[in-house]
């Protein structure tokens, strides 16, 4: 029998080594984000009870700082993503050899259930539409998010050349690939309205301000937020937007395949749940439906 003890690794160290190997194998910044930002928590809370080596941690330490965060405002949800970023990186020190024992494998998630999403109705989203008529860049925006499923990162990332007659190119980002969105009329329209007015400048993103510069994701949120106020519509975020179309489409009877690809998803499974939201059956569309 082998009693040796591990060769001591600082958790700072590990942590080094897993973020670079997660770097280098998955393309998300996200996703790198996310796991930095568990980890170097999950890293604070074991220094601050004497814990500085990956090789002396223990189950009993991982589930006394999962009953730690518990007992803060943090949701279960946030709480799962937290643990499974745990899960992931003891999993990649066992497998790189630094430790022989997965302390992380016992804990345990809390139990929580996913609300359904908050789809807008037909009276909401046409209200949306209605108060930012007169504002030509943000009815564009707004109408890129309603009309194609776009993510709001999505559409303040586009190019001048990723804008065709009648069809947009969302290029390729990190392990999204590239796909291409048709436009109906209502969209066309609402584009050409702003690039009517958009400043002539140099500057190659679709979207930009009055002095010439990219249009940023958070000055996006900000001003449909104010629309949202200003159209009475409550408890409803940006991604919402997304959510009612994909509720629209499914319930106008869109193969879901097709619009899979359209909106972009790895999983089919994504957008069966919509059937129950709007109690409807697959249908076989192949083309989108306006809003």
């Amino acid at each position: 029998m082998n009693n040796e003890l591990p060769t001591p690794v600082s958790y700072e160290t590990a942590l080094i080594s897993f973020l670079t190997h997660l770097k280098e194998h998955n393309g998300s910044s996200a996703t790198f984000t996310a796991y930095r930002g568990d980890l170097t928590q999950l890293g604070q809370y074991l220094a601050d009870h004497r814990i500085t080596q990956v090789t002396t941690v223990t189950t009993a330490h991982l589930s006394d700082y999962v009953a730690h965060i518990s007992a803060t405002n943090y949701t279960p949800k946030s709480i799962s993503r937290k643990i499974n970023s745990m899960k992931s990186f003891f999993k990649f020190l066992v497998t790189t050899g630094v430790i022989s024992v997965n302390s992380a494998k016992e804990v345990v998630h809390p139990k929580f259930t996913s609300n359904p999403p908050r789809l807008l109705t037909e009276i909401e989203y046409k209200a949306l539409q209605d108060m930012c008529r007169l504002d030509i860049r943000m009815c564009a925006v707004v109408e890129l998010l309603l009309q194609t499923g776009m993510r709001i990162g999505e559409v303040a990332n586009l190019k001048m050349e990723d804008y065709r007659k009648n069809e947009i190119v969302i290029r390729a980002f990190e392990n999204n690939p590239e796909r291409i969105v048709p436009l109906g009329k209502n969209t066309i329209s609402a584009l050409q309205n702003y690039l009517a007015v958009r400043p002539d400048v140099y500057e190659q993103t679709f979207f930009v301000t009055k002095t010439g510069h990219p249009l940023l994701i958070r000055n996006m949120r900000a001003a449909i937020d104010r629309y949202f106020r200003l159209a009475n519509i409550k408890n409803v975020k940006v991604n919402d937007l997304r959510h009612a179309f994909a509720a629209h489409q499914v319930k106008s009877g869109v193969s879901l395949e097709f619009l899979t690809k359209i909106m972009g998803h790895k999983r089919l499974v994504t957008l069966t749940q919509y059937l129950g939201y709007t109690k409807s059956k697959p249908g076989n569309l192949l083309k989108l439906v306006e809003l």
